[in-house]
């Protein structure tokens, strides 16, 4: 079943040994509830590994022990501090793929690129990920070869070993969020000593070198690509996390890494994932289906790697893809929410005609491309007021409805749609990126693009491009394509030096209708003002 990872998460595991937990460094960054259980009554046999295991994961879908609404952490609302819900408003709000209507504190300022060190949500992203980093370290020191061999039967160590690799992976993503957004920070591993001191601060250079050489011994000691339950991660999972660090390496350390990227993305193209193209028809495109709610079943399922899941009755959070798909969706036109599945529309999430004219201003071409999905009526395209739910257009591409347009428990409002942490599709255009760069196979790469125009575009229309138009522009636009709305646009940008200069402007970019530039020091998030006064060791991000 979907949920069976998640099956057993309950405040039991919720409590484990988060007992000596102290990554965070603000005191206001308490993890709730207070715990009672000692990691010996919580890590009892395999069942006991497992049941904490699930919490990991968890941690990028679930925000609290009793449900929505309940809380890990404070100082932020606990359906807003869902890890998913922040991480991806921190990669598409900040970018032309999406805008929102709210006016929550801070919300506006990640459009507007204007927010500082005492925003709350740029706390709320930081503290997520710190979270994650504490819990995951904890099951990393219970779960050391002595503590497995003391603890569970000699025939399940190999296991016991594998859910510890699984651990650690799960970490190396989390700091590799630090890295990408904060650069810098504090850094803790089960090596510390809990309850030591504060943290050390970390560079971006020294973070990377960490995460990278534990990526690469993760690509022997994780399960091989494709044995390991749905939900958790293998050996190709470990080599597209390499890619995506080595396709940024040279933001984030100064020295480009394509051709490591491209060796990492072959790897994973090579391991038995296959690219969906089994349309659910009339229900949605062989792309669309990737963004069912049960595209945890074949076809769907072999192109995505690491799906983050969710679950209408099992996995609910006011974050993850119920945000996207809940935010996305207008409250009052029942047509709208049928056709994603949903009774109850938010009135936040849309998106600037920048994303709208890659799609439809394709050599004159109108509505071929399938991966674009809008809704238009009753919206402008042109925004005049970010506030104005009505202006700018609808992105229907996650939708809780199943491959045979069934909607998921209609009146509960949350979204059974798994979010995509990593797919094959992905890890081809990075390949195609290292090609265009002049670091890769160029007629490999071709082919791999051509694939995914194929699979996007409607029967009978031309989408296959010529080696003269694959160049790197023409990368990052079709990796908006495919790729919007799955948190990678930020990134992109940066990387591509399109995100805080003049090079490239969208609607409201810098809090100008029209865009501007605005000051380089946005291209990292501070570190929040409330971590700073409480570790000293700490150094704040150039111009904040």
């Amino acid at each position: 079943m979907k949920n069976a990872l998640y099956r057993g998460l309950t405040a039991l595991s919720l409590s484990t040994a988060l007992v000596s937990l102290s990554t965070s460094c603000t005191k206001d960054l308490d993890q709730t509830p207070k715990y009672e259980l000692t990691p010996d009554k919580v890590y009892v046999g395999l069942a006991g590994y497992k049941q904490v295991l699930s919490k990991l994961y968890g941690g990028f879908a679930l925000t609290g022990p009793n449900g929505p609404g309940s809380g890990d952490i404070v100082g932020i609302d606990a359906g807003t501090s869902d890890y998913i819900r922040q991480w991806w408003s921190a990669q598409e709000l900040t970018t032309d793929e999406a805008v929102i209507a709210w006016n929550d504190p801070g919300v506006q300022e990640w459009h507007r690129l204007s927010w500082d060190a005492s925003g709350p949500l740029v706390r709320g992203i930081y503290s997520r990920i710190y979270y994650e980093i504490a819990i995951c370290n904890e099951f990393v020191r219970e779960s050391s070869d002595d503590k497995l061999n003391s603890r569970v039967g000699g025939g399940e160590v190999a296991q016991g070993k594998l859910f510890r690799a699984e651990a650690r992976f799960l970490r190396a993503v989390a700091y590799m969020h630090v890295i990408d957004m904060f650069g810098n920070g504090p850094f803790v591993t089960d090596q510390d000593v809990v309850g030591a001191g504060n943290p050390r601060y970390a560079t971006r250079q020294e973070l990377y070198n960490y995460v990278e050489s534990e990526l690469q011994a993760l690509t022997t000691e994780l399960a091989a690509p494709r044995t390991n339950e749905y939900g958790r991660v293998d050996q190709a999972a470990a080599h597209g996390y390499l890619a995506r660090l080595y396709l940024n390496a040279g933001v984030y350390t100064g020295t480009p890494q394509y051709a490591k990227a491209a060796d990492e993305a072959k790897k994973v193209i090579d391991s038995g994932y296959k690219l969906n193209t089994t349309a659910a028809a009339p229900v949605s495109s062989a792309y669309g289906r990737l963004f069912l709610a049960d595209n945890n079943m074949a076809p769907a399922k072999e192109e995505i790697i690491w799906p983050v899941i969710f679950d209408v009755n099992n996995v609910q959070s006011y974050g993850g893809t119920t945000f996207i798909v809940n935010g996305a969706t207008s409250g009052s036109d029942a047509n709208w929410q049928k056709y994603v599945g949903e009774t109850t529309g938010w009135q936040g999430l849309r998106t600037t005609s920048a994303l709208f004219n890659k799609f439809f201003l394709q050599g004159g071409d109108t509505a071929v491309d399938r991966r674009g999905r809008f809704w238009t009526p009753g919206q402008t395209l042109e925004i005049s007021d970010l506030s104005q739910f009505n202006q700018g257009l609808g992105v229907t591409k996650f939708r809780n409805v199943t491959s045979a347009g069934a909607p998921q428990n209609f009146s509960l409002n949350f979204s059974s749609v798994d979010f995509p942490m990593l797919r094959l599709a992905d890890v081809m255009l990075i390949y195609a990126e290292a090609a265009a760069r002049g670091s890769a196979d160029r007629a490999l790469a071709l082919g791999y693009v051509n694939q995914i125009r194929a699979r996007g575009f409607r029967a009978g229309t031309n989408s296959a491009i010529t080696d003269a138009q694959m160049t790197p522009d023409f990368i990052l636009d079709e990796r908006a394509r495919e790729m919007h709305w799955e948190g990678t646009r930020r990134s992109d940008l940066i990387r591509y030096g399109k995100f805080t200069e003049s090079t490239y402007l969208w609607p409201w970019k810098g809090g100008l209708a029209s865009g501007r530039s605005v000051d380089s020091k946005y291209k990292l998030f501070p570190i929040p003002a409330a971590d700073l006064t409480a570790n000293t060791n700490l150094k704040q991000n150039p111009g904040y």
